[in-house]
């Protein structure tokens, strides 16, 4: 029996995570909660899977927890709180589904402490990928991926040679604006950049799937993940999700892993490699489906793609730059204090103004993602004065 840490449970791929421990209650126990601020639904994830340790956003929190509870399991506030959940010893697999640069001190922590990790916090890789990686080399653990995209390509990957990738095709299925005319995109509503037209995810993360940023991170992702260059991982637009990536070697021929739209896929896989398991899914009818079709990704009207890449490229503190800007331009947006288009660039201009500096030390990435954060405030107040 696996024991599961599972940061991030109160949102889509925890709650996705708890309900494949639910349904293999032989397989997985859940020994560890970390939440935010949602403690309705973690008090009951705590009557139903009975945590030792569980963690919340703010000490306010932690003593509403407390008082709600007639016997509560131990709790803890912030990222500390976090920190614990990540290196509890019962754990034997982290699963990191915190959304945002908050989910990579735990994420290392748990690297740190010797726990495999079923990873769906992009961003940990995206800010500190060199370290990450490093550490877990260190460290002798594995790193799972739960994206769909970055467990296709890890499926695709397996049973081959890595010298032997001609590329990488991440696939996207081009957000809610995929055919909407450039010109609307300046005018298009929250509500319908919220309408993603394939997956059911957080606010933050249907917002990058719109500007196509979701994209650009998922490659540095890879990069870090497959240890794979960046000028070997192109992007396809497949509207209809059902290929999840690809694999293209040097022989011509191409391994696509293929699928459901369902989050259970992808976590149960990264849960019970190398096993399968029967999750009770209907099967692919490719027959309803009837065609499959990719499109080259527009970078003009998407040019958060091409910013990704660049971050990637110049590398050390830029990418933590790059992803720090973004979520401040991402929740300024939500807020509904910017407009869809200004989303990149805000974070074109904050890349601008940043002078890079090495990336040796996790210290190192967070003075870049403060110092991000710190030059996308100056440049929203300016755009909203």
């Amino acid at each position: 029996m696996k024991r599961l840490s599972v940061l991030g449970s109160t949102g889509s791929i925890g709650v996705n995570t708890l309900g494949v421990a639910e349904q293999f209650k032989d397989r997985f126990q859940i020994v560890g909660l970390g939440a935010g601020a949602n403690v309705d639904l973690l008090t009951k994830q705590i009557v139903q899977f009975r945590p030792r340790i569980v963690s919340v956003l703010t000490a306010d929190l932690a003593d509403q927890l407390r008082k709600q509870m007639t016997d509560p399991p131990e709790i803890y506030h912030g990222i500390e709180g976090l920190i614990r959940v990540a290196t509890i010893e019962d754990a034997d697999v982290v699963v990191s589904a915190l959304v945002g640069a908050v989910g990579m001190i735990p994420t290392l922590s748990a690297v740190k402490a010797g726990k495999d990790i079923a990873l769906a916090n992009k961003e940990s890789l995206v800010m500190a990928g060199k370290i990450i990686m490093e550490e877990a080399r260190r460290q002798g653990i594995q790193i799972l991926p739960i994206d769909s995209e970055h467990s296709a390509i890890f499926q695709s990957m397996v049973g081959h040679q890595k010298r032997d990738v001609r590329r990488i095709i991440l696939t996207a299925s081009g957000g809610p604006f995929l055919n909407v005319p450039q010109e609307r995109l300046q005018t298009v509503t929250l509500q319908e950049a919220l309408k993603h037209p394939r997956w059911e995810m957080g606010k933050k993360i249907t917002i990058d799937s719109a500007t196509l940023m979701n994209k650009g991170l998922e490659i540095i992702e890879a990069h870090w993940l497959f240890d794979m260059p960046v000028e070997k991982i192109d992007v396809h637009i497949h509207p209809q999700s059902i290929i999840h990536s690809m694999v293209e070697y040097v022989d011509g021929s191409i391994v696509a892993q293929m699928g459901l739209v369902d989050m259970r896929m992808p976590i149960a896989y990264a849960l019970t490699y190398p096993d399968r398991v029967h999750l009770g899914l209907p099967p692919l009818d490719l027959f309803r489906i009837g065609e499959l079709t990719f499109y080259p990704p527009d970078r003009k009207r998407f040019p958060a793609l091409d910013l990704a890449i660049q971050a990637i490229t110049l590398g050390e503190t830029m990418p933590a730059v790059l992803n720090g800007a973004n979520e401040m331009a991402v929740y300024a947006y939500l807020e509904g204090n910017l407009r869809f288009t200004q989303i990149p660039e805000v974070v074109k201009a904050v890349m601008e103004k940043h002078r890079i500096g090495v990336a040796q030390t996790i210290e190192d990435i967070l003075r870049a993602d403060q110092w991000a954060r710190e030059k996308a405030k100056e440049i929203l107040r300016k755009l909203a004065s």
